[in-house]
């Protein structure tokens, strides 16, 4: 079994900035992931128009990106059976596998798959799943998602009412003494940055607000001093 290491960091105060590159231009992606190498990771959104009505990537283009950049990198698995695609995405060279609570029948099981191989592991829950659902399993975790649109294409509008369910995780990552990242995922902008770092959330992921500005480089760079 090859041997793989996450490079993700732990938490440390500040609100880590995370671009989603399903907004990237894959025509010119080296030069999109350049433009925010000053970002804390990089996320990849990896759909198969069954769990979410679109499709995306595969573990290929987390290969891709291996070799362009040094940052972490979070397969986000919005799939079915994400256990069957735990070990590709980890020889690809993915740092942090993020999967849906409600795509697995033993959350618990796949948490440890991921984390045997030595990477980090994130659970995800969609606007309509509760964060006590997931309550048995924060323990186990580096990274808790909070979506706060329907999960499966981006550009979509924040869904505010999602706030006290960030809050509610954070409280629950508190009572853990643990720590865990606390993401937000879900039309990120500067408008709705600062309202989901002040809930609680610690990584915000961002697409369109990024890859949609002329400068993604300072795109990231003011939602983290908006977040400060």
């Amino acid at each position: 079994m090859p041997e793989f290491k996450s490079r993700l960091p732990l938490p440390d105060g500040h609100v880590a900035m995370v671009p989603s590159i399903l907004s990237a231009d894959m025509s010119c992606l080296g030069k999109d992931v350049d433009a925010v190498s000053k970002a804390d990771w990089l996320q990849v959104d990896v759909m198969d128009g069954h769990f979410v009505p679109n499709i995306s990537y595969g573990p290929g283009l987390v290969k891709a990106l291996r070799g362009m950049t040094k940052l972490p990198l979070d397969a986000h698995l919005m799939i079915d059976n994400p256990a069957d695609f735990i070990l590709p995405f980890a020889k690809a060279g993915a740092d942090l596998i993020t999967f849906h609570l409600e795509a697995s029948e033993n959350p618990e099981k796949i948490i440890r798959q991921i984390k045997a191989l030595g990477l980090s592991a994130g659970l995800a829950i969609k606007p309509q799943t509760p964060v006590s659902a997931a309550e048995p399993f924060v323990k186990h975790l580096d990274l808790f998602l909070v979506m706060t649109v329907n999960p499966g294409f981006g550009g979509q509008a924040f869904m505010a009412e999602c706030l006290g369910k960030v809050a509610q995780a954070r409280e629950l990552i508190s009572r853990s003494g643990r720590q865990i990242w606390l993401q937000v995922d879900g039309g990120i902008g500067p408008d709705t940055a600062p309202a989901a770092a002040l809930a609680g959330a610690d990584s915000l992921v961002a697409g369109n607000a990024v890859f949609g500005n002329k400068n993604p480089s300072q795109a990231v760079q003011k939602m983290r001093e908006l977040c400060a």
